[in-house]
């Protein structure tokens, strides 16, 4: 397969980071954007960061999806192959905080993604949905023929805009797009916002740890080795017009346009306290819990349908949270020297 050159925005971020070794690690040339905020510890960033700089093909450019001038000059300076689109403002208790970082970076800095594409000539868009797109959608698993059009956060109305911003390019300009929409990702190097990194960190310091709903959640574990396979396999196949739209009855995950949504997920959903339970065994220690109500903007249960993405790009979820909880324990361990 050619060398590509691909754009990967928030490469300093969990995901980024590690599709960014993968391309690496396969002979692309990657150019990694990020802007490094404090919304969590940035010396983390530094540190996954730290693991690509030096390493032939990789090139950093310390910059916001906002700073329109900059986007355009990396857009033209670089010419890409490929556009992998996961910087966001992410989490969304905090968009109930901060509602004016997500239109700033996910609406705004998208758009500036999709008009450096649309100038460059960039062959494929991939970007990050999300599973919060599907809301107060109460069909199980989610699919993508469901209706999202009743968001319970501005991080998901955020996300759903991005879809729907990234249609009409497809349709006005013929950029091919595939929207990802990620199922609860963790792993090595994962987020410290996130409810694995949060329990394991409580835990190993004798704190109780928040338990929403009461522990009556479910999510849909992604381990990270899963969502690199299968966003690479994603940046591989450019979407082309599905022959079979049909306007009468459409169907939301594909279009007349070179334009595809799809759900990225284990397929499996866990109760929230399996999870803890299998947090324990590893950790060897018991969880004090915290038992508190369901949070604004949270929704009780998510699952993924991936029978688009299994049909269209044989993508398989390998890793149990038995497995891959215990991956995450030894890399906090070693990373924090606990």
């Amino acid at each position: 397969m050619a060398v590509k050159k691909v754009l990967v925005t928030g490469a300093a971020g969990f995901i980024g980071s590690h599709l960014s070794q993968k391309l690496l690690d396969r002979g692309d040339r990657v150019v990694g954007l990020d802007n490094l905020n404090d919304y969590y510890d940035p010396t983390l960033k530094e540190a996954r960061l730290d693991r690509l700089r030096g390493r032939k093909g990789f090139t950093f450019a310390h910059a916001s999806l906002e700073d329109g001038q900059t986007v355009e000059r990396i857009f033209a300076e670089n010419r890409f192959d490929v556009v992998v689109n996961l910087a966001a403002q992410a989490g969304v208790r905090y968009s109930l905080e901060n509602p004016m970082a997500y239109i700033n970076a996910n609406i705004v800095g998208f758009a500036h993604m999709l008009e450096g594409c649309r100038h460059t000539g960039v062959g494929h868009l991939v970007y990050a949905s999300s599973s919060s797109v599907y809301g107060a959608n109460r069909n199980f698993p989610f699919a993508e023929a469901d209706n999202v059009d009743h968001p319970v956060s501005l991080y998901a109305a955020s996300k759903k805009s991005n879809e729907l911003m990234a249609h009409a390019y497809s349709h006005l300009f013929g950029l091919p797009t595939t929207g990802l929409r990620f199922f609860t990702v963790y792993g090595p190097w994962g987020r410290p916002d996130m409810a694995l990194f949060l329990f394991t960190k409580a835990i190993l310091e004798g704190r109780p740890i928040d338990v929403f709903n009461r522990g009556d959640m479910r999510r849909d574990f992604t381990y990270i080795d899963d969502i690199v396979e299968g966003v690479v396999r994603v940046i591989d196949k450019t979407p082309e017009p599905d022959p079979d739209w049909d306007a009468e009855t459409p169907t939301p995950g594909s279009s007349y346009a070179p334009a595809r949504v799809y759900n990225i997920g284990n397929n499996h959903p866990e109760q929230l306290t399996r999870m803890i339970e299998a947090l324990e065994e590893t950790l060897g220690m018991k969880a004090e819990k915290n038992l508190l109500p369901m949070q604004p903007g949270d929704v009780q249960a998510t699952a993924a349908d991936i029978g688009a993405l299994q049909r269209d790009f044989g993508f398989v979820p390998k890793t149990t949270i038995d497995e891959g909880i215990p991956r995450f324990v030894a890399w906090y361990r070693d990373y924090y020297k606990v």
